[in-house]
């Protein structure tokens, strides 16, 4: 790796972070639920967005270095594995177990679903 591409990885994984506080306090103003709708939905637009970028650099309209920079830094910044176990347990500590369930099973086969679907389009549209 040289050094422009850590430089970039370092920016993007910094303006991902930024992007999910901002997406993160815009969902929480608005659902004001016991279930982290938030960590979810990032989780999610993130897999579905890894998942296009994937099939982008496999079929060559994406360079490998553009790839990482977006997907290991804007994405890796962006969403948040660490955050949604934690959700996951807090929901278990509070005896929300159906919540607590949903979100572990949940997060995992829709973001499974989400990364699916992305590489799916993004193939279908590169042809």
């Amino acid at each position: 790796m040289n050094a422009w591409v850590f430089a970039a990885l370092a920016v993007a994984g910094g303006v991902g972070a930024v992007a999910r506080f901002v997406v993160d306090g815009l969902i929480r103003s608005r659902f004001r639920t016991v279930f982290p709708w938030a960590t979810f939905a990032i989780n999610v637009t993130g897999s579905l967005a890894l998942g296009a970028l994937t099939a982008l650099t496999a079929g060559s309209l994406l360079p490998a270095s553009a790839s990482f920079i977006a997907g290991a830094g804007f994405l890796g910044g962006y969403t948040t594995f660490s955050t949604a176990s934690y959700e996951t347990v807090r929901l278990l500590g509070e005896h929300r177990y159906a919540a607590s369930l949903a979100n572990a099973l949940g997060t995992l086969l829709v973001c499974l679903g989400a990364a699916a679907l992305g590489y799916w389009a993004a193939s279908a549209w590169t042809g």
